[in-house]
């Protein structure tokens, strides 16, 4: 049926819940940030992370101005919280704030039912699997190896690391042209009805829709050939795999 079978992560792959802007994260962080002798108030702290954010996408863009949806590197912004306050990190320094971000914003994380039997079904065919994933390397590197979902991939696109972001079909081309897919063999999995599905109709390639819980609200066409409308992963299967 197809050869090349690429999925989202969150929302689709990974069940995750995270609150980036709760007072004790920021007072967290802070905190760290002061062992390492950037001394910051949480209010202070988190209002520069918002500043530094702003002021790397708008570097992003003057790069990229081909690219219509842009991502950043959050490490830059990790790394710029330090120097601010005349501190020189060390790379494992700045590796150590964002894993700490990610771990203390996090409230939920778990694969859902159904994602390794559907892989393993889809290896023990010889289809090749594809991750394509708006998300931070940084913190998303470690959930793979966690999870035990990097061995089974063929290729990885993380936005983050290519400063672009679906539904931008120029994303979908870096993936692409990286492993040498061919449009007619392939289908995008996802939970987003804009990013994922809206993205891969604009590019040109069959797509399934998987709505969960965490799903935006659709408001608008959903472009999908398939749709799992329950969040029952193992109903993908039996959709797309042959």
């Amino acid at each position: 049926m197809y050869k090349n079978y690429i999925f989202d992560l969150y929302g689709t792959l990974i069940d995750i819940r995270t609150d980036e802007w709760q007072a004790a994260l920021w007072k967290k962080i802070a905190l760290l940030y002061g062992y390492h002798g950037a001394s910051y108030t949480y209010k202070e702290l988190g209002a520069e992370y918002g500043r530094l954010i702003d002021k790397e996408k708008k570097n992003v863009r003057r790069r990229h101005p081909e690219y219509t949806v842009i991502d950043i590197k959050i490490d830059k912004v990790f790394r710029q919280l330090f120097t601010l306050k005349g501190v020189r990190p060390t790379k494992a320094q700045v590796l150590f704030i964002a894993e700490a971000f990610r771990c203390y914003s996090t409230k939920l994380l778990k694969l859902y039912d159904g994602v390794t039997d559907l892989l393993d079904t889809l290896k023990s065919k010889g289809k090749k699997i594809y991750l394509l994933s708006n998300a931070q390397l940084s913190f998303t590197s470690h959930e793979l190896n966690m999870l035990g979902l990097l061995p089974y991939f063929d290729g990885v696109c993380i936005s983050s690391e290519e400063e672009c972001s679906k539904p931008d079909p120029h994303y979908f081309g870096i993936l692409f042209d990286r492993y040498g897919l061919k449009k007619s063999e392939s289908i995008m999995i996802g939970n987003d009805y804009l990013a994922d599905i809206g993205g891969a109709a604009d590019f040109g390639i069959d797509s399934l829709y998987i709505h969960q819980a965490i799903s935006p609200e659709i408001n608008g066409e959903r472009r999908s050939t398939y749709k799992v409308m329950d969040g029952d992963v193992y109903k993908i299967k039996e959709l797309i795999v042959k």
